[in-house]
């Protein structure tokens, strides 16, 4: 993983590059559809505003500009994310630890993405979970 520093500003613009996985798949334009229903479905509870957005078959590169009471945009990716990958049909091949964690294989690090949004989904069970 690259050792780097997330700048979170309150109603700060941000750049992103998000990538698949496997980058010679074509999921997000034979999807698109899900992919914008997807965004749309979390900017209705989290809001942001899109400032430019670019999809190409493997990548996409947006810029967003966050509400001035807000710095999360983590929490924003990670359920566009999820959102996303429910919504495709289970077709991408897995790796024995991906089946074995019960992972789609569509993002970079969803190993680490699944266990911070669990984490986050059970706060009154987090020393249960530590403790184990």
């Amino acid at each position: 993983m690259p050792n780097y520093r997330r700048n979170f500003v309150a109603g700060g613009c941000y750049f992103f590059t998000v990538n698949l996985l496997e980058r010679r798949r074509t999921l997000l334009t034979e999807h698109i559809d899900l992919l914008r229903d997807s965004v749309r479905r979390v900017r209705r509870l989290h809001p942001f505003h899109i400032d430019a957005w670019v999809v190409l078959p493997d990548h996409m590169h947006c810029i967003w500009t966050l509400p001035p009471d807000t710095d999360d945009f983590p929490m924003r990716w990670r359920l566009i994310k999820l959102l996303f990958s429910k919504g495709l049909p289970r077709t991408e091949r897995l790796s024995a630890t991906r089946q074995r964690r019960s992972e789609r294989g569509i993002w970079p690090g969803e190993s680490l993405f699944l266990r911070k949004l669990l984490w986050a989904s059970l706060p009154n069970k987090r020393q249960k979970l530590r403790d184990r």
